[in-house]
């Protein structure tokens, strides 16, 4: 079944690199761009930080080439309806992030929302899990507040140096309610009997902000272009269709609006509406609901998704239906990556199916990423591997910590890590770095040595670079662009002019004769030995033995980890029977993933029938089946062929340990967890040589 349904065609990347339509002009309001990739609004958590940090990542990616920034809603400009949450506009950096982009020769806007607001028929804080306001819920004077709330925001931003506003009128937000049958019930004028009057909150605010901000001033909306029932699949009467969509973004068009921004709708999980590659994530459970169900995107969404391409695109259809409703710019969002299939989205924009793609993550991983774009240099660019550490992420102890997997400097720039800001400083003096070992964090490390001037020589002891990058590429699937971090990595060593050393294996004795100035450790962590035997039709193996045993169709993985998840669902996929032993309880599962992933693979694991022992062991190995000892007090016996040992790698520091030259281990072998945190590791330590 899995084989089945939405079945991808994985070769849709073609390698035509023609890019002339993405690179063409066109404009928006009055503003008037060069290239059809725009900036979405997201990354307001640098506002908490300092000015430095608020301000280089914003400028960073009008330098880098970005025309039309946007950024997300966080300041407290609503007088009547305030957010809790909202910094006040005084006490912001949001005056020097404006003058920041336009010194970089970007345009800026930003985006007002209203999520998360209480009314007279409803209360924000004890409202239900998922629930969010109907139209209904406010009175005829509150709809007149908010409409004041959006235009006097918008006037506050125009005065600030914002070149245009969005709307937020997506989502959760009251805007969505007016246009949505299922969250309005009014029967006045703002009701759903006619798709004027749904469109006619949003409306008003657009007219009333042209009064304000004079009529070139750019409004931008933003809509759920189709929407799906994510919580009881398939019960879809209320969701608003592509067909009412097209009839509302033309009455938005009549009251004003410069341009649209559409997305994908869903009730329950707020982030697929523009993170829907989630819906991909797993290997063998595309379609994912995050409840343990799943859709058929041939069906499901009145089967108008652009569903098999691994995401990329995924909106272009109903995109494509809109613009042909309207003659304002028409923009999507969800992996809108020219870079990663070029002639994907070239045609997207010489076929007319938008105007322009809405991106984040491609350029958060690389701020440099339209110029190298332009200028043809693709594999330069840092690859997005869409493991949304980047969005409301948490760490074991449930802290909030948000980053990106690949560009380590996000969210870490300007703060202790990183002081100097995300670019590293000059070399500190003429060093000669020997860096041990090719996977993600060795490479990383060499690479950012290099840049800073430093001689840098990188051995690895088999034949090629990667590390654990390979085993992840093929246990996950190609979802997740492993194999293009991969190669990037290994590009970057020719950039940035890294000596690569392949076949060697080092000892200490090649240390000291070499005698370099300063010694990075990346060697990767060691496997645990096993300490269950085989019996019989029963086989115990290492993780790393997995691609040479012959697995049997009922296999008892030991671990709970992000690799012994990844390894479940790989086998999942092949119809084999998964059991999980894990020493540690349940709360650990899948540690070391993306808290996003982990509500969408978790559950699809129990779907198909894993069944998790937590704080638990394997008593007793037998011929064809194991004996477990956990938490139920007594014996539990199931058909096991094959064990598979994927606990906790250890540390690996002996071939530093004691040494007089300077050096540091990262990445695995110094603390095993995550690829994002090896890659880290690697950046921080070569940035403090």
């Amino acid at each position: 079944m899995a084989a089945q349904m939405n079945p991808q065609d994985y070769d849709f990347r073609d390698p035509d690199s023609d890019l002339s339509a993405v690179f063409s002009p066109w404009q928006f309001g009055g503003l008037k761009l060069s290239h059809r990739m725009v900036k979405s609004a997201a990354g307001s958590d640098t506002q908490k930080g300092s000015e430095e940090e608020a301000v280089e990542y914003y400028a960073n990616f009008a330098k880098g080439g970005v025309e039309m920034v946007w950024v997300e809603d966080f300041l407290k400009f609503h007088d009547n309806f305030p957010s809790a949450r909202a910094t006040e506009i005084a006490d912001s950096h949001v005056k020097a992030v404006v003058d920041g982009v336009h010194a970089a020769g970007g345009y800026i806007g930003y985006q007002l929302s209203c999520m998360g607001r209480s009314f007279s028929g409803f209360d924000a804080a004890t409202a239900p899990m998922y629930a969010s306001a109907f139209a209904e819920h406010l009175t005829a004077e509150e709809v007149k507040l908010v409409q004041a709330d959006f235009i006097n925001g918008a006037k506050k931003m125009q005065d600030l140096g914002f070149d245009a506003v969005e709307i937020n009128a997506a989502g959760n937000n009251i805007g969505q309610a007016f246009f949505s049958r299922q969250r309005n019930h009014r029967d006045d004028e703002y009701g759903p009997q006619s798709f004027e009057n749904r469109a006619r909150f949003v409306g008003e605010i657009i007219t009333g902000i042209k009064e304000v901000c004079g009529k070139d001033f750019p409004v931008q909306v933003l809509i759920n272009g189709i929407e799906e029932n994510d919580i009881d699949i398939g019960e879809a009467d209320l969701s608003t269709t592509v067909e009412e969509n097209c009839k509302i973004c033309k009455a938005l068009e009549d009251f004003g609006a410069d341009a649209l921004h559409v997305r994908l709708g869903v009730f329950r999980m707020h982030v697929c509406q523009f993170a829907s590659d989630l819906y991909f994530t797993g290997n063998g459970i595309i379609g994912t609901s995050a409840n343990g169900t799943r859709f058929d995107f041939s069906r499901h969404f009145e089967g108008k998704l652009l569903a098999n391409h691994d995401a990329y695109g995924m909106m272009l259809n109903v995109a494509k239906e809109i613009k042909q409703a309207v003659s304002i710019p028409v923009g999507t969002v969800t992996c809108m990556n020219p870079a990663h299939a070029p002639k994907f989205f070239n045609d997207a924009i010489k076929n007319g199916m938008c105007d322009y793609f809405i991106m984040n993550r491609p350029l958060t991983v690389d701020t440099e990423y339209v110029n190298k774009l332009r200028e043809g240099r693709l594999d330069e660019i840092a690859p997005c591997t869409r493991c949304l550490h980047c969005h409301f992420d948490y760490d074991d102890e449930g802290k909030t910590y948000e980053h990106c997997r690949v560009n380590a400097a996000t969210q870490r720039a300007w703060h202790e890590e990183m002081p100097e800001g995300a670019t590293p400083l000059p070399a500190d003096g003429d060093k000669k770095v020997m860096v041990i070992g090719g996977g993600p964090a060795g490479m990383e490390a060499a690479r950012i040595a290099a840049e800073r001037g430093y001689d840098v020589t990188l051995y690895e002891k088999n034949g090629y670079l990667g590390g654990l990058l390979i085993f992840a590429n093929v246990i996950k699937g190609p979802h997740e662009n492993l194999d293009d971090l991969r190669k990037y990595l290994i590009r970057q060593q020719e950039v940035k002019g890294v000596n690569v050393v392949t076949g060697t294996e080092v000892t200490r004795e090649m240390i000291e004769k070499e005698a370099p100035d300063y010694v990075v450790l990346a060697v990767g962590g060691k496997r645990p030995e096993l300490e269950l035997a085989s019996n019989g039709r029963t086989e115990v193996i290492s993780l790393d033995d997995i691609a040479a045993a012959k697995v049997g169709d009922h296999v008892t993985i030991l671990g709970s980890n992000a690799q012994a998840v990844d390894t479940a669902q790989y086998l999942i996929a092949q119809g084999r029977h998964v059991t999980m032993v894990s020493p540690e309880g349940k709360e650990k599962l899948d540690k070391g993933q993306s808290s996003w992933v982990k509500q969408f693979t978790i559950p699809m694991l129990y779907a198909n029938g894993m069944r998790l022992w937590p704080n638990a062991s394997i008593k007793e190995v037998r011929d064809g089946e194991i004996v477990i000892d956990g938490e139920t007090g007594c014996d539990i016996v199931i058909p096991c062929e094959t064990v598979i040992d994927a606990r906790d790698m250890l540390p690996n520091t002996e071939l530093i340990d004691g040494l007089s030259i300077p050096c540091v281990a990262v990445g695995d072998c110094n603390a095993p967890y995550n690829i994002a945190e090896a890659i880290a590791a690697g950046n921080i330590a070569a940035r403090r040589i």
